[in-house]
């Protein structure tokens, strides 16, 4: 078993001052196997308090970064390919047609993006395209001025060889590590 904390959108300090404190709770070293950063950190001060939570990290490049990173990045994790892209690159955004598109493209069993600022978890045929929001609930350029503001969310994947268990967590109802909400084999 991999856990893995998937995690984005955070545009620290642009658009949001820090992480929940009950993220932040969460989130202790030891705990998470890896971490995907789906981009905009923004800051690289809080780049470096990722690389605390665990030893591999992963990150690519948002529209807003300010530090370099590779715009793609294809992992094997516990059996899985997993492709990681921050998502301003997929057009329309968030369009689950273009999302499987560059899911076929990367050849990625896995696809983690973001842009969106939303949770989400679809299945299309044996591939698994999830996006974990904002972490800090940042507001999304584009959103209509009537839309809500983001729920602050990640993810925590669970890979065990066949099997993904998925586990959104938001800052209304935020779960400990291990408890899966969503299984996909």
């Amino acid at each position: 078993m991999v856990l893995v904390l998937c995690i984005g959108d955070l545009h620290i300090p642009h658009r949001a001052a820090d992480l929940p404190a009950k993220f932040k709770e969460l989130l202790k070293p030891g705990k998470i196997h890896t971490t995907i950063c789906v981009g905009n950190v923004c800051s690289k001060v809080f780049l470096d308090y990722l690389r605390t939570i665990s030893g591999d990290l992963h990150v690519v490049a948002g529209d807003y970064d300010e530090f370099p990173a590779p715009e793609q990045l294809v992992l094997n994790l516990a059996g899985f390919k997993v492709g990681v892209c921050h998502g301003h690159q997929i057009i329309p955004h968030g369009d689950p047609e273009a999302t499987a598109l560059l899911q076929r493209q990367m050849g990625v069993d896995i696809l983690v993006t973001g842009n969106t600022h939303k949770f989400e978890a679809r299945k299309t045929g044996p591939s698994l395209a999830l996006s974990p929001g904002s972490a800090t609930g940042a507001y999304a350029v584009g959103a209509p001025a009537s839309a809500p503001p983001p729920t602050p969310s990640f993810v925590l994947m669970d890979l065990d060889g066949s099997k993904v268990g998925v586990g959104p967590n938001d800052a209304a109802s935020a779960i400990h590590p291990g408890h899966v909400r969503q299984r996909f084999q």
